[in-house]
Order: structure tokens, then C-alpha cells, then sequence
């Protein structure tokens, strides 16, 4: 039995996210695996680095799989794409040592959310982008988001925080750029909870609205409540871009 680890793309429009559920194949994984398991001849599962939720897309997810036949990885990828939509496509394929686990060995992950300005409509643009009714103070936002870098109890910045598993988690990067006529916020971390980058994406909007102080990070950190952050961000507007490995 051979462990492959491939390289993923899609589009999360259409789909219930990546975790396959009960009922319905109208998820990125359980696309994969349906394809996979004809391949293979017998029912396989794939472990994916992350579970992007309904709606979100991924430039560059990656997955494991271990399969019984022997496959060259060109045409497996190949033949993946033959049978998979066209909003699902398999960048690369190669063989990974035994132990290999697309979530387990993971150490980073970067996520990238658009914003579309006010009176910058882009209906090419719709589907991966939050579109703004109002103007955002791109300043006011940048200190914001430096408080958030570095390690931190992000409990008031998730929608389910479990009571077992811990809410720690480090960000290394948040970087807010923009063009004519968008605003990219990029977070780079080693973890992120259930909708976390939605509610912090949401929270420096707010920020930029001027609707919160900068400085209210500091307390939504502190206090750890869920009701002080920000809206949770469409989830159409974030973008998976890579996952990292030592």
C-alpha cells in the first residue's frame, strides 16, 4: 500500500465544504473520494490539512490518501482530473513516506480574505470577495491586526470553542495590502479555529469602518468572548492559499 500526497484546488462555491457528510457527496472530500475509490477498486478515505468550510475556496489545500494499487503520480493526477468537475483539480501528485499526514505533520497554514471597495463593484469578482458598503481606513486597520500576531488565546475570535481542546493559537503574519480596486488581508499561523479568520476578517472590517477602536483587539483577546469580536466575514471572500511543512 502506497501513501500519496497531492495538491489540491477548488472552487467552494458550490460545495458543503471540504468534511464529507451524511446524506450527500456535495463536499470537496467526499468528491475526491468517490473518484479515488473507483480508481482503487475498494472504498479509501483521504485526510485532508484543513476542513475549509461551505463556501470556501483553496488555491492550494493538501491531502493524503493511502491507496492499494501502485500508481505512477502523473497519471493518477491525470486521471483524478479526468473524472473529478472542473472546479476541483489536482495540481500534483507524489509519493509520500508511510507516516506522511497531510493535518498531523502540518505546521502552518496561510489564508488570504478580498474585500471589493465601495463603488468598486466587480461582478467577475462576486464569488470570491465580500463587497463593501462602506469605506475602510486601511490604517486603522494595520494597527489593528498587530495586535493580533504572536501567540494568544483566540477563544473570542472562534464560533465553537471546544472546552477539551485548547484555544491557543500563534499567528505569525497579518499583512493588509490593497489595489484600485480591492483589500487583501493575509494571516499566516500555525492553527486556526472553527470560522476564525471569517471573525477576525469581520472584526478588522469593523475597525476600519470606525464602527471599533484598534484597541478593542486587546480586550476581545483578553476576555476571551466570543460577543465583543466582529461579524464572522462571508465565507466566499476567503481563500485557502497554502499549508506549510517543516
Amino acid at each position: 500500500m502506497k501513501n500519496y500526497r497531492m495538491k489540491i484546488q477548488y472552487d467552494g462555491t458550490r460545495y458543503r465544504g471540504w468534511q464529507r457528510q451524511t446524506g450527500g457527496e456535495d463536499t470537496i472530500q467526499g468528491k475526491l473520494e468517490k473518484v479515488l475509490s473507483r480508481l482503487n477498486g475498494e472504498s479509501v478515505t483521504i485526510d485532508g490539512a484543513g476542513r475549509t468550510d461551505a463556501g470556501v475556496h483553496a488555491r492550494c489545500q493538501v491531502a493524503n490518501v493511502h491507496l492499494d494499487r501502485l500508481w505512477d503520480p502523473e497519471e493518477l493526477r491525470d486521471k483524478l482530473n479526468e473524472y473529478l468537475p472542473e472546479d476541483i483539480r489536482i495540481l500534483e501528485v507524489a509519493e509520500a513516506g508511510a507516516r506522511f499526514h497531510s493535518r498531523l505533520n502540518a505546521t502552518g497554514k496561510v489564508y488570504e480574505y478580498r474585500l471589493v471597495k465601495k463603488g468598486c463593484s466587480n461582478v467577475f469578482a462576486r464569488k470570491y470577495s465580500w463587497q463593501m458598503a462602506e469605506d475602510l481606513d486601511i490604517e486603522r486597520m494595520r494597527t489593528a491586526a498587530r495586535e493580533l500576531v504572536g501567540q494568544h488565546d483566540f477563544r473570542g475570535f472562534c464560533s465553537r470553542a471546544s472546552k477539551k481542546k485548547s484555544t491557543v493559537r500563534r499567528i505569525d503574519r497579518v499583512e493588509i495590502r490593497e489595489t484600485e480596486d480591492s483589500i487583501y488581508m493575509l494571516f499566516e499561523g500555525n492553527g486556526f479555529l472553527y470560522h476564525m479568520v471569517r471573525i477576525l476578517a469581520g472584526t478588522l472590517v469593523e475597525t476600519g469602518t470606525g464602527a471599533r477602536e484598534p484597541e478593542s483587539i486587546r480586550e476581545i483577546l483578553e476576555k476571551g468572548s466570543r460577543g465583543l469580536a466582529g461579524e464572522t466575514a462571508p465565507a466566499r471572500g476567503l481563500t485557502l492559499l497554502s499549508v506549510r511543512y517543516d
